[in-house]
């Protein structure tokens, strides 16, 4: 399916400037992501390690890559000379190993840390316990850049359950607020993909994920 050209620019219009569009172009060709690309599109998603590095190198280097997937740790290293911003940072250890390499390379890497607010036992992320313990550690991380929260809400059609979900996250992000210091500026709530982008929007979210929308449905990879 070629790219929803008329579905792009009404989600751009939605957005209102004041969110970013994250395309997540998992499973796609690099024909998919240019194609959207020429039509004004900057950040893309990815959940696979390989396929975003060998889409890296043939795409457009003004793209900001946005690493969205569960990042194990020894995969770190592959993405680290140019991720734009790490979404999924569930664990501490993660935290620290970005901190490593980015330390390598001389490089200052954003990340998102991600809160476990679904009910869903399979979605990753840290408890309100874990992520405040985070936060106090990557004050000893000077090659990590703290921009904000991430977090994937139930997988529900009932919409009060998955609007709760995004208000707690929503109470953590200013709860837990950094101050703007070191060039880091706590400003990114990334909640909310194609199912339930409005309802994020309208519960604070900066920054949404949408593929499906976008792309059409994604091909598994065999």
């Amino acid at each position: 399916m070629p790219v929803n050209k008329e579905k792009y620019k009404e989600i751009i219009t939605a957005l209102g400037g004041h969110t970013t569009l994250v395309a997540v172009s998992k499973t796609k060709p690099a024909e998919d992501i240019q194609a959207l690309y020429d039509l004004g599109q900057r950040d893309f998603g990815e959940n696979y390690v390989q396929e975003l590095a060998d889409k890296q190198v043939v795409l457009p280097a003004d793209i900001r890559w946005h690493f969205i997937g569960h990042l194990q740790t020894n995969k770190v290293k592959y993405i680290a000379p140019f991720v734009h911003l790490v979404h999924g940072v569930d664990s501490l250890k993660l935290l620290k190993e970005i901190n490593k390499q980015a330390a390598k390379l001389g490089r200052k890497i954003e990340v998102l840390l991600q809160v476990h607010i679904a009910r869903e036992e399979t979605k990753f992320g840290m408890n309100e316990t874990e992520l405040a313990a985070a936060l106090q550690e990557a004050e000893q991380l000077p090659h990590v850049c703290l921009r904000g929260l991430m977090g994937m809400a139930s997988f529900s059609d009932d919409t009060a359950v998955v609007r709760n979900e995004f208000k707690y996250l929503h109470s953590l992000f200013e709860k837990y607020r950094l101050p703007a210091a070191n060039g880091c500026n706590w400003s990114v709530l990334s909640m909310g993909m194609s199912g339930d982008y409005t309802i994020a929007m309208e519960e604070g979210s900066t920054m949404v994920r949408i593929g499906s929308l976008l792309f059409g449905e994604r091909q598994y990879h065999p």
